[in-house]
């Protein structure tokens, strides 16, 4: 998330756009658009932790895959959309467009290419068994009085 909010930002005063109220705006709206792309894929990825077997790397790649199409279709008709508002909205809503194609395109990118490796990494590198959480989790919303194995 900070990823996407920082090279958004980056990217958006590289081409020479005022930071405005507006664009704060739409860099906000790009924090919520991004969270929700990626608890789809985690969400996704929780689900093959539970129930599928095979490898930690193999899970995440099957929940990448399994969600692709959504995240994509989603960021189309999102930057259809706002192509629109930037062609046709007037001076007012430029700035505003600009931004959300900038973030829209960052945090695509992000959710489905930076999170899960991230995570994978994290857990490689702490020694934590992802598939163990997940499973002592839904185990703890069965039977919250169960200790964890």
């Amino acid at each position: 998330l900070l990823h996407d909010l920082i090279l958004t930002m980056g990217i958006t005063t590289l081409l020479g756009q005022e930071m405005t109220l507006i664009s704060i705006g739409a860099i906000l709206t790009i924090a919520g658009y991004s969270i929700n792309d990626t608890i789809v894929v985690f969400d996704r990825v929780r689900e093959g932790l539970a129930t599928k077997r095979g490898d930690v790397k193999d899970v995440m790649n099957y929940s990448l895959n399994a969600t692709l199409a959504r995240t994509l279709l989603t960021s189309v008709t999102t930057l259809v959309i706002v192509l629109v508002l930037y062609l046709f909205g007037g001076p007012a809503l430029r700035n505003f467009s600009l931004v959300l194609i900038i973030g829209v395109l960052v945090g695509t990118y992000s959710s489905i290419f930076i999170a899960s490796p991230i995570v994978l990494w994290w857990a490689r590198r702490t020694g934590t068994n992802l598939r163990r959480e997940v499973l002592d989790t839904e185990q703890a919303k069965i039977d919250p009085m169960a200790k964890p194995a």
